[in-house]
Formats: C-alpha cells, structure tokens, sequence
C-alpha cells in the first residue's frame, strides 16, 4: 500500500465519522455535561480534603485531574478499537470489510484514528478547563508532555488491537475489557497514589504500562520534570511499547485467521 493510498482512505474515514458526529453532535453536549459534573465532583472533592494531602508532592486537584481524564482518554481510545469490530459484527459488514485490499490491522487503526482523534480534544478541554479552575502557576515540559503522550498512545493502540483480538475470539471482548480496566483503574494511580496500595498489588500496578504513563504525565505536566528525570519512566513506556504493539499485532492475526476458518466473524 502506497503512502498517497493511505492518505485517501484515512482522509475518507475521518470524512465519514466527522459527518456521523455532526449528525448527532447531541452527544457532544451530554459528553461536555458529564466532564462538567466530573469536575465539579473533583473540585469540590479536594477542597474538602484539604491542602495538606499532596500525593507525589502534587496538590490533590490536578492529581485527580491528570490521573482521571488521561486514564479516560487511554481507555475510551483502547474501546473503540473493540468498538469497531464488535459494530462491524452486528451490522453484518465484517466479512465485507476483510475483504479488502486493506490489510485487517490498517483498516482497524484507521476506523478507531477518529475517536482517538475526538478523545485527544476532550482531553485537553478537560484538563485545560481543570487547571484554569485550580488557578496555581504550573511550569509543564511541554516537549516531554508529547513525548509522554505519544508512547502512551502507542501502548493504547496495542491493547485496543488486543480488544479487538479478544472480541473475535470469543465474542465477549467488552466484558473482559470492562473487568480488566476496573481492576487497572484501581492499581494505576488514577485517583490516589500507588504508593498506598498493599505490596503486592503495587508490585502488579508496576507492571501494567498506564501507571508509569500517569506518573509520567503528572511529572512532565505538573512538575515541569526535564528527561533526566523523567528517564525511568519514558524507558518503562519505550519497553512496553516494543514488546505490546507486535504481540497485540500477532494475536489479531491469530484470532482472525482462527475466526476465519471455524467461520465465526460475523459472530457477537
């Protein structure tokens, strides 16, 4: 597939599911309702435990609200993956799509590039609307923000391939999704510091790649930390990233040559 080809089919997909939002833009103000109530929720929350709780030496506000709207920006771009898959099963144009001379991994990165696309600009709307309320000069690394934000999309990527991968091959992949995302939610760091949790579960958050991908927002967002300090995460995130995006890739391959041929695709 040629560079200019690539082009063409993105640029058609973003036209489609530009159009379909503006179609139903309703759900753009019911999402910018529920992020208005979730930061109220979180204002209001650390005012009432005080300034003296600065987990990581971060005042509680922006902890909050880094932890819960980058979680939410990697977990919504993970579900469209799943999303997209488990839509093309139940319209029936699955098996078509395949057909294609697209090949399955292309085509399911760039039907998931518009709600990564989406979930970027309410990510930097909520935080941007957070920080304004917290009203504090901050000083961000803003190059190590991107670097941050780009190994983080990357390890994103993997586990939605993976979601997609699960939803083939038994055909209950949300639910899955839904258990292992609460249960990363919890040991992350979203809402309090990992350091609290019992030992070992701070030893299984150390292995799942959002935790360091929080930390290492946090610090480059909040704290204006130089590469020097941000070293040990950016190198955990590179990690991941190379060992995740070609198993996740492996796996799809995998799960749709099995559906394939037991004849279950268009299965959900």
């Amino acid at each position: 597939m040629n560079l200019f080809g690539l082009l063409d089919k993105t640029l058609a997909i973003v036209r489609r599911d530009l159009l379909t939002a503006i179609r139903y833009r309703t759900g753009f103000l019911i999402n910018g309702a529920g992020a208005a109530a979730e930061l109220a929720a979180f204002y209001y929350l650390a005012h009432a435990i005080g300034p003296s709780f600065r987990p990581e030496g971060i005042a509680y506000f922006p902890f909050l609200l880094v932890g819960t709207g980058f979680y939410t920006f990697l977990v919504t771009g993970i579900n469209a993956f799943l999303m997209i898959v488990q839509e093309a099963q139940q319209t029936g144009t699955l098996e078509v799509l395949l057909t294609t001379s697209t090949p399955a991994p292309v085509l399911l990165f760039l039907s998931a590039l518009s709600a990564f696309a989406g979930s970027t600009v309410q990510f930097l709307l909520y935080i941007g609307v957070g920080l304004w309320l917290y009203d504090s000069p901050f000083h961000p690394n803003l190059v190590a923000c991107v670097a941050v934000f780009l190994l983080s999309l990357i390890i994103a990527i993997a586990f939605g391939v993976l979601a997609a991968a699960l939803q083939l091959a038994i055909q209950k992949g949300s639910a899955l999704v839904w258990l292992v995302g609460s249960g990363a939610w919890f040991m992350t760091g979203t809402l309090f510091p990992v350091s609290t949790l019992p030992e070992p579960l701070w030893k299984i958050g150390q292995w799942i790649p959002i935790t360091h991908a929080l930390t290492a927002m946090r610090m480059a967002l909040l704290q204006g930390a130089s590469f020097g300090e941000l070293r040990r995460e950016l190198m955990l995130l590179a990690l991941f990233c190379a060992v995740l995006l070609p198993f996740s890739l492996w796996i799809f391959s995998f799960a749709l040559q099995h559906a394939r041929r037991a004849g279950t695709l268009s299965f959900y």
